[in-house]
């Protein structure tokens, strides 16, 4: 047991693990994006918020487990989909949709599925619990995201019309 976990330490820090999984997974949010008809001038955009959500997930889940490093990781794909909404002028969802895929538990719930028609219901019901708390983790992230990025966006203005009214 020791050697795999030590085994899979090694792989995570290996510069060719980490290049795959971020390959990977900006070509995934891209091909999101395309299917969900993202505008073309924004495909690169939708894949580097996908790639760097998916960056802060590998790096985070080893040391503080999968709900937290999802739920930083869905953070930062929040408020980079809010920056290149305001940037590029494009409504934040099709940033933060592309973003969040491959965060998306969806290899877990299958798993969970599975066990339930293989009649494996304690190892099932498992899995379901932690797809559960990965998909609620993935929301609040968002939410996070979204209520911290209105709160600055309420104050930035203030103090521009209160220097304006002083003057």
């Amino acid at each position: 047991m020791y050697r795999d976990i030590t085994r899979a330490r090694r792989r995570r820090s290996d510069p060719m693990y980490l290049f795959v999984h971020l390959l990977a997974s900006f070509i995934a949010s891209g091909a999101f994006g395309i299917l969900f008809n993202a505008p073309k001038r924004t495909l690169l955009q939708c894949g580097l918020s996908g790639m760097v959500g998916w960056m802060v997930y590998i790096l985070l889940e080893s040391q503080m487990g999968g709900v937290f490093a999802t739920v930083a990781a869905t953070f930062l794909v929040g408020a980079l989909s809010q920056l290149f909404a305001r940037i590029y002028k494009k409504p934040v969802i099709i940033f933060s949709v592309a973003g969040i895929i491959p965060l998306v538990p969806g290899g877990l719930a299958y798993d969970a599925m599975r066990r339930f028609v293989e009649n494996q219901y304690d190892l099932a019901v498992e899995l379901a619990a932690k797809a559960f708390l990965l998909s609620g983790s993935i929301a609040i992230g968002l939410v996070l995201s979204e209520v911290l990025g209105q709160l600055l966006i309420r104050r930035v203005p203030r103090r521009r019309l209160r220097r304006r009214a002083d003057k």
